[in-house]
């Protein structure tokens, strides 16, 4: 059986997790950080309360290709701090150009993931959506992404893996108002839904005991 999660950010304002985990969600991503300066201001609360409620967590950083990488990935491993051994890996949702050239953005996310690797002693997971992806997707040097784990979007019966991956590791298949969404206790209105391979998910939150066994 896959296993059901959320993502939320400030969007969904003040979340009660453990009315959350008594709905059959076993994990959630959380928003943390957005370009160099913004934080999101329910991260804190949000990150705290998914542990405490026994939710496997996870937290991502959107990117904005505009400003250097390396210094968002110093701001989102700031904001998170080191992770837990049942943590879900770090995760960069990029899906917008900012009106940046394709290639600019390609080794922009090759940046980011290089550096937000060091610093959290994972291997930071892509979050992006099939649309924007095309973008980059040609490009040289966007093959390498395809050994990181992907987080697919994609509001679709079944989902269209984009170059390079062979295979989604979690899906977010609905925004909560589409394709089986359906509310979840204890967020307020609609909430993003997930699947995560069983797989991808056990290895993930069990990774090694030490940097660079294969990262996870």
């Amino acid at each position: 059986m896959w296993v059901r999660g959320i993502d939320v950010s400030h969007y969904q304002g003040a979340v009660r997790w453990p009315q959350v985990a008594r709905n059959g969600v076993a994990f959630s991503f959380v928003k943390a950080t957005e370009g160099v300066y913004v934080v999101d201001p329910f991260f804190k609360d949000n990150w705290a309360g998914c542990a405490a409620a026994g939710l496997t967590r996870g937290a991502y950083h959107f990117g904005r290709a505009v400003s250097l990488a390396e210094d968002q990935a110093q701001k989102f491993f700031a904001t998170v701090g080191a992770l837990g051994r049942n943590d879900l890996p770090p995760v960069l949702d990029i899906e917008t150009l900012d009106g940046c050239k394709p290639s600019a953005v390609l080794k922009w996310v090759l940046d980011f993931t290089a550096a937000a690797d060091a610093l959290f002693g994972r291997q930071t997971m892509i979050y992006t959506d099939g649309g924007f992806w095309k973008n980059l997707a040609p490009l040289p040097g966007c093959e390498q992404l395809g050994k990181r784990r992907l987080w697919l979007a994609d509001y679709a019966e079944h989902p269209s893996v984009p170059a390079p991956w062979q295979d989604w590791s979690c899906w977010q298949y609905s925004n909560g108002a589409v394709n089986g969404g359906t509310p979840i206790g204890g967020v307020a209105g609609d909430v993003d839904q997930n699947w995560f391979e069983p797989a991808a998910f056990q290895a993930l939150t069990t990774p090694p005991t030490s940097f660079g066994q294969g990262l996870p």
